[in-house]
Parts: C-alpha cells; sequence; structure tokens
C-alpha cells in the first residue's frame, strides 16, 4: 500500500512540474547586513551586494515555485568602529514559494547557504577566520515585490538564520550568531512572468 501511495504522489508530482510554466531570470542589488542572536553584541549594519540566478515555476497564476542560486555579502561591522568588520561570503540556494497577485507577489520559504569565505578586518589587515565558521548556514527567507509581464522585477527579502554562525572550538561551547540581512534588488524574467 505505501508503494502505491507513493508511486502516487511520485506521478502527481512529475505531472504537477511537466505543467508549470518555467521562466528564467537574473537579480542583483544591495543588501544590509548584521549578526544577531543570543551572544551577538557590539554589531551593527553593514552593507555588501547580492547577485544570482533564478527559475521561476508558475503552477496556475497564483502560485510559483522559485528556486534560486545567489552570491551573497553578509557579517556586520564593530557598533564602536565601523573600520572594524566581519566580512562573509556565501553561496544562498533559496527556495521561495510565491503568490502571485497581478504582477505583486509575495514569497517566503526555507534557504541554505555556503560560507565561501570569511575574514576579519580592521580598514588595514584581514585575518582569514573561515576555519572558526560553521560551512553551511540554514534560514529562511520572506519578502515582496512586484513583476511587470515584459520581464523587470523589484524586490526586498528578509533573510534570518536559523542555526549559528560560530563553529564550536575544542573546550567551547559555539556561541549563538546567526545571519540577518535585507535584500533590495531588481531583475529580469525571460520566458515571460
Amino acid at each position: 500500500m505505501k508503494k502505491v501511495i507513493l508511486s502516487l504522489a511520485l506521478v502527481a508530482g512529475i505531472s504537477a512540474t511537466a505543467s508549470a510554466q518555467a521562466s528564467f531570470g537574473v537579480k542583483a542589488g544591495a543588501s544590509l547586513t548584521t549578526l544577531g542572536g543570543p551572544d551577538a553584541s557590539g554589531f551593527s549594519n553593514k552593507v555588501g551586494l547580492n547577485a544570482g540566478v533564478l527559475a521561476n515555476l508558475a503552477f496556475g497564476d497564483a502560485l510559483s515555485l522559485q528556486p534560486e542560486v545567489l552570491f551573497s555579502m553578509k557579517g556586520a561591522a564593530d557598533s564602536d568602529n565601523s573600520k572594524n568588520k566581519i566580512n562573509l561570503n556565501y553561496i544562498d540556494v533559496p527556495v521561495m514559494l510565491q503568490y502571485n497577485a497581478d504582477g505583486l507577489f509575495f514569497e517566503a520559504g526555507p534557504q541554505v547557504g555556503f560560507l565561501a569565505s570569511a575574514k576579519a578586518t580592521d580598514g588595514t589587515n584581514d585575518v582569514d577566520v573561515k576555519d572558526q565558521l560553521n560551512t553551511v548556514d540554514f534560514g529562511y527567507a520572506v519578502g515582496l515585490g512586484y513583476k511587470l509581464e515584459t520581464g523587470p522585477m523589484i524586490g526586498l527579502r528578509y533573510n534570518g538564520g536559523i542555526t549559528s554562525i560560530d563553529k564550536e572550538q575544542s573546550g567551547t561551547t559555539a556561541a549563538k550568531i546567526r545571519n540577518n540581512a535585507f535584500q533590495l534588488y531588481v531583475g529580469f524574467m525571460f520566458g515571460g512572468k
């Protein structure tokens, strides 16, 4: 019986994917990021960039699924001295469920980030701190935006971390520090909305 139900679910999923209208796009924008969590203190916002590619699988007029692959600059500045920063670069892979209403869209979904580089800087010297951080960051994203049928789009998204970025070192407990980011972006969809 389980095999029959699993087979039916697989066929239904393949049918839904086959009937989805696919379009592809690019996006880029600015990020305002910081570090938060119970053990985060002394951090202020820093500005970064985000850019990447996406696919949008529309299931009718109202719902779509949008997986993305993005390069995202994250991290924070020292609240006492803005020259001191931690610069984190991630390859983020969010999978957003979108509700579309005549161009306006609302979105939410999970995100996994892969740490590409991590440096602490005082404005003059950079120190690699990647070995002190977890290389995978699980989080979520929520946002809203507007897409024109001709392809251009604009959006605002919040990314929140669920897991701590700090790696547990031998003999010490990892600090509970998470990524937080607001991303404002523009983009273009090819092949419809």
